[in-house]
C-alpha cells in the first residue's frame, strides 16, 4: 500500500526542528527559499545572479525595496547547518567572468547559502528603530529529487504500471525498446537474482538517460537518482526497475526483491530529503526550460504539464503566520520561471508566460485553494543575447545577437565560440491553445546555446552588472514582501 509522506513521528520531529530554528533566530527572522528546476533549466545561474545582485545592490528596477531606496545591502554569512555543502557562489561567478566566459556546472547535489539582508522598513513603527535584518537561506537541489517526491504516495505496483505504460507509448519506442526487450526475457515470478536485477536496472537507467536527452525533453521519469547516483551507485536501493503486476508472488521471487528495493529507495533516499530539507522551506522557485519542450512537440509538452502538476502537488502549501511557523512551515509562494527568455525576441516573452500559465492552470487552482500563491514569469537571470533585426526577402525579421557555444551546428555552419551572429529563433504563436493541439501544426523554434555575455558593464562602484530579463520581478515576488 502507498505510504503517507510523513508519519506522526516525522511531524513531531519537524515541529521540534522548526522550534529550534525559531529559537536560534529569535531576533532575526529567516526566510528559507528553495531553488530547483527541471532538466537544464539554469538553477546555478539563477542563484548566482540572485546572490550577486543582492551583494552588489545590482540594477533590479522591479525589486521594490531597492527601487524605493530602502535596501541597504547584503553580506554572506555562515549557514547554520554544517552538514550541507555550501553553494559555490564565488567559483560560479568566476566562470561567468573568465576570459573567455563559460557557464558553470549544473546542480548535482543539495547545497545552501545564507545571506544577511539589511533594509529600512516601510512600517512607521520600525522606521523609528535601527534598520531591519532578514536571514535569507537559499537551498539549491536537483529537480530530479523533486520529481521523486510523488513516489512517496505510490506502491511499487502503481509506479510500475505508470512507468511501463509510458515506456510502451509509440513515441517512446526508440528510447524504451532495449529495456522492454530485457524485460520480456525475464520472468518476475522466478527466484530472486542479483544478476537479473542488475540487468533490468541497467537497461531501465539507459532508457531514462535517453529520454532526457535534448531531442525528447521528457521530464516525468523518476527515479531521479538513477541518473545522479553519487555514493549510492551500485547499491540495492538503486538497483530495481518496473515490473508487470503479479498475483501471489513468492517472497523469494524477483518481483518481491525489486518491490523491497523500491520501498528502500523511498525510505532511505527520498524520504530523508523530503523530511530534512523540503518540508522546511517557506518559498520555492521552480525553473522550467519550456522552450525545449515546445520545440520537441506535443508529447514533450504533455509530459511537461504532467511534471509541473506532480511538482506542485508535492509542496506543503498554505498561508504562513508567525505562530504557525513556530511548529510547521508551509510554502506560501511558488514561482514557476520559464528560463532562457533571452533565446527569444521580446515579442514572444509574454506568450511564453501565457503558455507556462496554461501548463499550470489546474494545479495552480488547487494551490490557491490551499492558501498558496503561484506566479509564472518568463525570464533570463543572466542575459546572453541582445536584440536586432535582419531583412530577408524584403521582410524584416526580429533577431537575437550572441555568441553560440563552440561546436554547435546550424544550417550548415559550425560555430567557433568566438563569433557573434544575428539569429532568427522563430516566434511563439499568438494563440496559446495552438501549442496544446496535436493538429500537425507544431511550434518550430531554432535553438542555439549562447556563451555568457562578454565585456560586462560595471557600475559606478566598480561592481559587475549582470544583464537580465524580468529577473527583478522574480526577486520581488520571492522576497520583496519580507522586506516591507
Amino acid at each position: 500500500m502507498p505510504q503517507s509522506p510523513t508519519s506522526i513521528v516525522d511531524e513531531v520531529g519537524l515541529a521540534l526542528a522548526n522550534l529550534a530554528d525559531t529559537a536560534t533566530g529569535a531576533f532575526v527572522p529567516t526566510l528559507r527559499l528553495g531553488v530547483t528546476g527541471l532538466s537544464r533549466a539554469g538553477k546555478t545561474i539563477f542563484i548566482t545572479a540572485l546572490v550577486h545582485n543582492l551583494l552588489t545592490s545590482g540594477r533590479l528596477a522591479g525589486f521594490a525595496p531597492m527601487a524605493e531606496g530602502r535596501f541597504i545591502g547584503a553580506r554572506l554569512a555562515e549557514y547554520p547547518d554544517a552538514t550541507i555543502p555550501r553553494f559555490a557562489y564565488e567559483q560560479h561567478l568566476a566562470s561567468l567572468t573568465a576570459d573567455p566566459p563559460h557557464w558553470p556546472e549544473g546542480t548535482r547535489r543539495i547545497s545552501q547559502l545564507r545571506l544577511v539582508l539589511k533594509y529600512h522598513s516601510k512600517r512607521w513603527r520600525n522606521g523609528m528603530r535601527n534598520p531591519a535584518t532578514l536571514n535569507l537561506d537559499i537551498v539549491d537541489y536537483p529537480g530530479e529529487w523533486l520529481l521523486d517526491l510523488p513516489l512517496l504516495s505510490q506502491s511499487f505496483q502503481e509506479w510500475s504500471t505508470e512507468a511501463l505504460e509510458r515506456a510502451r507509448r509509440p513515441a517512446s519506442q526508440h528510447e524504451a525498446g532495449p529495456f522492454l526487450s530485457v524485460l520480456e526475457g525475464i520472468d518476475p515470478a522466478k527466484p530472486a537474482s542479483d544478476a537479473d536485477a542488475e540487468a533490468l536496472a541497467a537497461a531501465f537507467t539507459q532508457y531514462l538517460r535517453l529520454s532526457r536527452e535534448d531531442g525528447r525533453a521528457l521530464s516525468t521519469l523518476p527515479p531521479g537518482r538513477f541518473l545522479m547516483p553519487g555514493d549510492l551507485e551500485g547499491s540495492p536501493a538503486l538497483t530495481f526497475a518496473p515490473l508487470p503486476p503479479q498475483k501471489g508472488t513468492d517472497r523469494h521471487s524477483l518481483y518481491h526483491m525489486l518491490e523491497q528495493r523500491f520501498e528502500a529507495y523511498k525510505d532511505q533516499v527520498v524520504r530523508p530529503f523530503f523530511k530534512d530539507h523540503f518540508l522546511r522551506l517557506d518559498r520555492q522557485v521552480v525553473l522550467v526550460d519550456a522552450l525545449r519542450a515546445l520545440n520537441a512537440g506535443p508529447d514533450a509538452i504533455a509530459d511537461l504539464e504532467s511534471a509541473l502538476t506532480s511538482v506542485l502537488s508535492c509542496f506543503r502549501q498554505g498561508e504562513q503566520n508567525p505562530l504557525s511557523r513556530l511548529v510547521s512551515r508551509r510554502i506560501d509562494r511558488i514561482l514557476f520561471a520559464a528560463t532562457k527568455a533571452d533565446h527569444l525576441h521580446h515579442t514572444s516573452h509574454d506568450r511564453l508566460e501565457t503558455i507556462l500559465n496554461r501548463l499550470l492552470s489546474s494545479a495552480s487552482r488547487r494551490a490557491r485553494f490551499a492558501g498558496a500563491e503561484t506566479k509564472s514569469i518568463a525570464l533570463a537571470a543572466i542575459r546572453a543575447t541582445r536584440e536586432g533585426s535582419i531583412t530577408e526577402n524584403g521582410e524584416e525579421l526580429p533577431t537575437i545577437i550572441g555568441t553560440p557555444v563552440a561546436g554547435q551546428h546550424f544550417d550548415g555552419t559550425t560555430y567557433d565560440g568566438k563569433t557573434d551572429i544575428a539569429f532568427f529563433p522563430g516566434d511563439l504563436p499568438e494563440r496559446t491553445d495552438s501549442v496544446f493541439e496535436d493538429d500537425g501544426n507544431e511550434v518550430h523554434l531554432n535553438f542555439l546555446r549562447f556563451t555568457p555575455p562578454r565585456r560586462l558593464q560595471r557600475a559606478e562602484n566598480g561592481e559587475l552588472i549582470l544583464p537580465h530579463i524580468r529577473f527583478d520581478r522574480a526577486v520581488d515576488y520571492l522576497i520583496g514582501d519580507w522586506l516591507k
